[in-house]
Protein backbone atom coordinates (compact mmCIF):
# COMPACT_ATOMS: atom_id res chain seq x y z
CA UNK A 1 0.00 0.00 0.00
CA UNK A 2 1.54 3.62 -1.06
CA UNK A 3 1.30 6.44 1.59
CA UNK A 4 2.49 9.65 1.55
CA UNK A 5 3.69 11.23 4.52
CA UNK A 6 3.01 15.27 4.38
CA UNK A 7 6.27 15.76 7.87
CA UNK A 8 8.96 14.67 4.76
CA UNK A 9 10.48 16.92 3.26
CA UNK A 10 10.70 14.95 -0.21
CA UNK A 11 7.92 15.90 -2.04
CA UNK A 12 4.78 13.65 -2.58
CA UNK A 13 4.81 12.95 -6.13
CA UNK A 14 8.58 11.87 -5.22
CA UNK A 15 7.35 9.84 -2.46
CA UNK A 16 5.16 7.68 -4.78
CA UNK A 17 7.72 7.08 -7.00
CA UNK A 18 10.12 6.17 -4.87
CA UNK A 19 7.83 3.33 -3.38
CA UNK A 20 7.07 1.91 -6.39
CA UNK A 21 10.26 1.45 -7.21
CA UNK A 22 10.86 0.42 -4.05
CA UNK A 23 7.87 -2.46 -4.52
CA UNK A 24 9.02 -2.88 -7.77
CA UNK A 25 12.57 -4.37 -6.95
CA UNK A 26 11.34 -6.15 -3.73
CA UNK A 27 8.82 -7.64 -6.08
CA UNK A 28 6.25 -6.94 -3.89
CA UNK A 29 4.68 -5.31 -7.49
CA UNK A 30 5.92 -7.71 -10.32
CA UNK A 31 5.91 -7.47 -13.34
CA UNK A 32 2.50 -6.53 -15.15
CA UNK A 33 1.07 -5.54 -11.68
CA UNK A 34 -1.92 -2.96 -12.21
CA UNK A 35 -1.21 0.15 -10.53
CA UNK A 36 -4.62 2.06 -9.05
CA UNK A 37 -6.10 4.54 -11.09
CA UNK A 38 -4.70 8.51 -10.75
CA UNK A 39 -7.82 9.49 -9.26
CA UNK A 40 -8.58 6.59 -7.03
CA UNK A 41 -4.71 6.30 -5.46
CA UNK A 42 -5.16 10.56 -5.20
CA UNK A 43 -8.28 10.16 -3.31
CA UNK A 44 -6.86 7.31 -1.25
CA UNK A 45 -3.82 9.39 -0.19
CA UNK A 46 -5.84 12.67 0.12
CA UNK A 47 -3.54 14.73 -2.25
CA UNK A 48 -4.27 15.95 -5.77
CA UNK A 49 -4.62 13.92 -8.76
CA UNK A 50 -1.91 16.06 -10.36
CA UNK A 51 0.29 14.82 -7.87
CA UNK A 52 -0.17 11.43 -8.61
CA UNK A 53 0.01 11.77 -12.39
CA UNK A 54 2.89 13.69 -12.18
CA UNK A 55 4.76 10.55 -10.67
CA UNK A 56 3.33 7.98 -13.18
CA UNK A 57 4.44 10.24 -15.91
CA UNK A 58 8.53 10.26 -14.25
CA UNK A 59 7.70 6.37 -13.75
CA UNK A 60 6.87 5.80 -17.39
CA UNK A 61 9.78 8.23 -18.51
CA UNK A 62 12.29 6.53 -16.74
CA UNK A 63 10.87 2.67 -17.92
CA UNK A 64 9.32 1.59 -14.44
CA UNK A 65 5.91 1.52 -15.55
CA UNK A 66 4.10 1.33 -18.80
CA UNK A 67 0.72 2.83 -19.56
CA UNK A 68 -1.39 1.27 -21.72
CA UNK A 69 -4.87 3.99 -22.34
CA UNK A 70 -7.85 2.97 -20.62
CA UNK A 71 -6.16 0.08 -19.59
CA UNK A 72 -4.19 1.42 -16.88
CA UNK A 73 -0.50 1.71 -15.69
CA UNK A 74 1.53 -1.43 -15.27
CA UNK A 75 4.73 -2.04 -13.16
CA UNK A 76 7.31 -3.39 -15.76
CA UNK A 77 9.77 -5.97 -15.18
CA UNK A 78 12.78 -5.69 -18.09
CA UNK A 79 16.15 -5.39 -16.80
CA UNK A 80 16.81 -2.82 -19.81
CA UNK A 81 13.31 -1.14 -17.54
CA UNK A 82 15.84 -0.92 -14.29
CA UNK A 83 18.89 0.05 -16.45
CA UNK A 84 16.29 3.57 -17.14
CA UNK A 85 15.64 3.62 -13.33
CA UNK A 86 18.88 3.89 -12.41
CA UNK A 87 20.04 6.02 -14.74
CA UNK A 88 16.61 8.41 -14.05
CA UNK A 89 17.73 8.10 -10.20
CA UNK A 90 21.31 9.22 -11.10
CA UNK A 91 19.89 11.99 -13.07
CA UNK A 92 18.06 13.03 -10.13
CA UNK A 93 21.20 12.89 -7.79
CA UNK A 94 22.82 14.67 -9.92
CA UNK A 95 20.18 17.75 -9.71
CA UNK A 96 20.06 17.54 -6.01
CA UNK A 97 24.15 17.63 -5.17
CA UNK A 98 23.98 20.17 -8.21
CA UNK A 99 20.68 22.44 -5.81
CA UNK A 100 23.38 21.40 -3.00
CA UNK A 101 25.95 23.24 -3.65
CA UNK A 102 28.50 19.86 -3.52
CA UNK A 103 31.28 19.04 -6.08
CA UNK A 104 31.19 16.03 -8.13
CA UNK A 105 34.40 14.30 -5.82
CA UNK A 106 31.26 15.28 -2.68
CA UNK A 107 28.66 12.73 -4.93
CA UNK A 108 31.06 9.84 -5.22
CA UNK A 109 32.19 10.57 -1.26
CA UNK A 110 28.44 9.94 -0.63
CA UNK A 111 27.82 6.99 -2.67
CA UNK A 112 30.89 5.06 -1.79
CA UNK A 113 29.19 5.62 1.63
CA UNK A 114 25.86 4.88 1.16
CA UNK A 115 27.17 1.47 -1.11
CA UNK A 116 29.60 0.56 1.99
CA UNK A 117 26.84 1.05 4.33
CA UNK A 118 24.40 -0.78 1.83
Amino acid sequence: MLVVDPSLAVPPFEQIKQQIVAARESGEFPANHRLPPVRHLALELGIAPNTVARAYRELEASGVIVTRGRAGSFVTGTVESAEKAGAAAARDYVATIERLGLTASDAVRLVRGAVGQG
